[in-house]
């Protein structure tokens, strides 16, 4: 019966970590994807002040999200975020426009790189083995089980709650002007990545942003290009 038991609670360890890690990968890779949104604005700015402005930005939010890249386990992500880092750091450095765009094309691709080592994670590995799992295991099996099943039924309600926003949220599509909708969506969608750049925020906030961020990212894709400049 012991056997058993300890059988189970493996099973909803593992599938717990899994299930964390990887949910620590979707904060990174939104992280990530704001980060290599504000370097593509710093791209594409014709004055040196405004080019800086931007990659401060993307240096300022690369910095916040180093723990989360840290906590999806994913080496790789880890190791082109920092390098990107040094990349962003010298941008804002560069006396000349031709110089930062330089720098920053550098660290557009250590974005890119990142996303794709995040998007790909499974497959080359995790911190997150086989030692790690068993140490964990016999140290704290009732913590762990309990702190899973919280976060679980925490996660079912933003789910229920996030329909209602949904369904607002199409309602606004359906009916108000495209432009205005856009503009609405758009403030709602910066509103969650700046959230989510916060280095302390609880896990429900993190998740409930997130899955915000991918309603509206959705509507916004169905909205298509009208209002932007």
């Amino acid at each position: 019966m012991k056997l058993f038991y300890f059988i189970l609670f493996l099973f909803i360890f593992t599938f717990s970590s899994s299930y964390g890690a990887s949910q620590d990968c979707d904060y990174a890779t939104s992280n990530i994807g704001y980060v290599k949104n504000q370097t593509k604005k710093a791209l594409s700015m014709k004055d040196l002040q405004m080019t800086r402005f931007y990659t401060f930005k993307a240096l300022t939010a690369l910095e916040k999200s180093k723990n989360n890249i840290a906590e999806c386990g994913c080496e790789e992500a880890s190791d082109s975020a920092l390098e990107n880092i040094e990349y962003l750091k010298n941008a804002t450095k560069a006396t000349s426009l031709a110089g930062a765009r330089i720098l920053l094309n550098k660290a557009l691709l250590y974005s890119v790189e990142s996303l794709e080592a995040i998007a790909n994670h499974d497959e080359h590995g995790s911190i997150y083995g086989s030692d790690n799992l068993i140490m964990n295991v016999t140290s704290s099996k009732k913590e762990e089980t309990m702190a899973f099943l919280d976060n679980t039924k925490i996660r079912q309600r933003i789910d229920t709650s996030l329909l209602k926003y949904k369904t607002s949220l199409d309602k606004v599509i359906n009916t108000v002007d495209c432009t205005e909708a856009r503009a609405f969506a758009q403030n709602i969608y910066e509103n969650c990545e700046q959230e989510l750049l916060k280095p302390h925020l609880s896990e429900s906030k993190k998740y409930y942003n997130l899955k915000t961020k991918e309603i509206t990212e959705k509507a916004l894709d169905r909205l298509g290009n009208c209002g932007r400049k």
